[in-house]
């Protein structure tokens, strides 16, 4: 008996190229961002142009009616513009002498109401690095007044007035002075207290000072700054010095300022 003949084999089915799919797809998006460019950009060159918001605000102008022309706002009065006040002669700023006291001309480094760098330097303890200090923040000038009542109570006033700029120098000063007074060593011992209406300004009573053969040292302190100008200062006395005697003349300090 004849064996039966062998079923033919299959044919292989051909497959299609994966790659080949691929490459359609990626280049018709390429197509259909081009061409969706290509079209934006054509209807955008059909538009008018938008027109840009103005670069002035008409609330915000000064003065708010318009001029007229070559016309100029009026100046603020001294009142408001501090400038008037801190450009001119600085000794004006000082506060008037109280009654009861009189000008100390014994006191050391007062030039006809001035005082160099230097001087005040050498009112510190730490003189050479407050000296560096005032050298490299651009001190301006410094305008002062000294005081004496009785034998030994003395007073003195500095307004210390840096040149205007980026930097709030006075105000430097000011947090700086008063960043030390709790310590014993250069300061007074003790916080102090806020000076009424100035926002910033304290006033200091320090530790008595003794040492054998003098008599006792009494001092107290207080620092005030307005813009530019900061105000220090001091009074000395060999009896105690009542809170109600420095802050009397701080506050009168701080109103001429």
């Amino acid at each position: 008996m004849a064996e039966p003949e062998a079923a033919p084999a299959a044919a292989p089915i051909a497959k299609r190229p994966r790659g080949r799919t691929v490459l359609l797809i990626a280049a018709a998006a390429v197509l259909g961002i081009v061409g969706g460019t290509a079209v934006g950009y054509d209807v955008q060159a059909g538009r008018a142009p938008t027109p840009l918001p103005a670069l002035s605000q008409p609330d915000l102008a000064y003065p708010a009616k318009a001029l007229p022309a070559g016309g100029a706002p009026d100046p603020l009065p001294a009142s408001q513009d501090r400038r008037v006040r801190t450009d001119g002669d600085l000794r004006k700023l000082l506060a008037d002498r109280p009654a009861g006291w009189s000008e100390d001309k014994a006191a050391l480094g007062f030039r006809d109401g001035w005082l160099g760098v230097d001087e005040y330097a050498r009112t510190f303890r730490d003189k050479g690095s407050q000296y560096e200090y005032f050298v490299e923040s651009d001190m301006r000038r410094i305008a002062g007044a000294a005081w004496k009542r009785g034998q030994y109570r003395t007073a003195t006033t500095y307004l210390v007035q840096f040149r205007s700029g980026v930097e709030q120098e006075a105000q430097d000063l000011a947090e700086g002075q008063r960043s030390y007074m709790p310590g014993t060593e250069f300061g007074a011992g003790n916080d102090g207290d806020p000076l009424k209406g100035s926002g910033n300004g304290r006033y200091y009573l320090y530790e008595v000072e003794r040492k054998p053969g003098y008599l006792p040292s009494y001092q107290a302190r207080a620092t005030v700054y307005r813009g530019d100008i900061m105000a220090d200062i001091h009074i000395y006395d060999t009896v105690p010095i009542s809170k109600k005697d420095i802050r009397t003349l701080a506050e009168r300090q701080l109103e001429r300022l």
